[in-house]
């Protein structure tokens, strides 16, 4: 056998039993719940794709509107390290906003290497076709996987200085005690000196959040839908799609903007051998879109072990990327 394809093999069959078992884990719970991460596959990509590109989604506009137009200043922030490092993207996506400062580092003549991470191995192909076009002389290294397995790999090739790269508000996905174990596990895998730069949603007005998510056209129901699709597919289940119903709301106070699945009626889904009852009305919750304010950023990186080196804001502040360094 072919050690790279043994290798993938091995990747594919670990990432499908953790799959697996977060879904049986989630579903099986009082709250059912399914992860957010999960809905990255080819499918899944085009929607979030589609999302990004709807007017009322305004978090791609605001952070792009950062990368396009405050390059400089986000180049020079990094160039705080002044020596040479690997860039670390936290679920790169396309790289449609980080190739912006890509762009300007290449030019500046900056020595780094462009270390990309993502769990969807379909969007990191993509990435790195359009990289490869766009900035031929960029140094590029693709790494599939989770976050922090892949951070640990990053971590290990070199020991140059890291600048670590979180952005689309993607902190937001996870609740706040969720994302301040998060901060602090990063701060943990890097050194005195290395940055890290997190993109923020903040609070804003709270019909302008809710029109985000909650799109007439129905491309965010489609997007959350599609999980099920996928465990239907790669897990043997047999979701009804048509008896589930997106349902999104968002609190102002607490800024958590939550989408479920709602269950239509009572039914049974099975996923394997496994048998599970959804009540009518009952709820899956699918994601949380957390806002944030910059008191609570500020407290956020504290409570992490960083010190805000600098924070730059889009033309409405209404997003906000914060450079943090350890």
């Amino acid at each position: 056998m072919n050690v790279q394809f043994k290798q993938d093999h091995q990747f594919k069959n670990k990432y499908t039993d953790s799959f697996r078992s977060d879904v049986l884990k989630g579903l099986s719970a009082h709250q059912k719940k399914l992860s957010s991460k999960y809905f990255y596959d080819k499918t899944g990509d085009h929607l979030f794709q589609q999302i990004m590109a709807m007017p009322d989604y305004y978090l791609t506009q605001c952070e792009l509107d950062i990368f396009q137009n405050k390059t400089e200043e986000m180049a020079t922030a990094i160039s705080h390290i002044n020596e040479s490092f690997d860039l670390i993207e936290l679920g790169a996506g396309d790289a449609m906003k980080s190739s912006y400062l890509l762009k300007k580092l290449v030019e500046k003549g900056t020595d780094f290497t462009y270390m990309p991470i993502d769990i969807s191995g379909n969007i990191l192909s993509v990435l790195q076709e359009n990289l490869n076009k766009k900035l031929p002389e960029l140094k590029i290294l693709p790494l599939e996987g989770e976050y922090f397995d892949m951070l640990d790999k990053a971590t290990g090739i070199s020991k140059r200085k890291k600048v670590v790269l979180f952005l689309g508000g993607n902190i937001g996905n996870m609740e706040i005690d969720e994302a301040r174990h998060f901060c602090r596990e990063v701060k943990r895998k890097l050194n005195s000196g290395d940055l890290f730069l997190v993109g923020f949603d903040l609070k804003k007005n709270p019909n302008t959040i809710l029109a985000a998510y909650n799109d007439p056209a129905g491309i965010t129901a489609a997007f959350n839908l599609n999980l099920l699709t996928r465990i239907n597919r790669e897990l043997n289940a047999d979701f009804k799609l048509e008896q589930f119903q997106h349902y999104q709301n968002y609190d102002p106070v607490s800024g958590a903007c939550r989408s479920f699945l709602v269950s239509l009626c009572d039914q049974k889904v099975h996923i394997g051998n496994h048998v599970f009852h959804c009540r009518e009305n009952e709820l899956i919750d699918m994601e949380v879109s957390q806002k944030f304010s910059e008191k609570e950023i500020r407290k956020l990186a504290e409570d992490s072990g960083f010190h805000i080196l600098i924070e730059i804001n889009d033309a409405k502040n209404w997003f906000v990327d914060s450079v943090w360094v350890i």
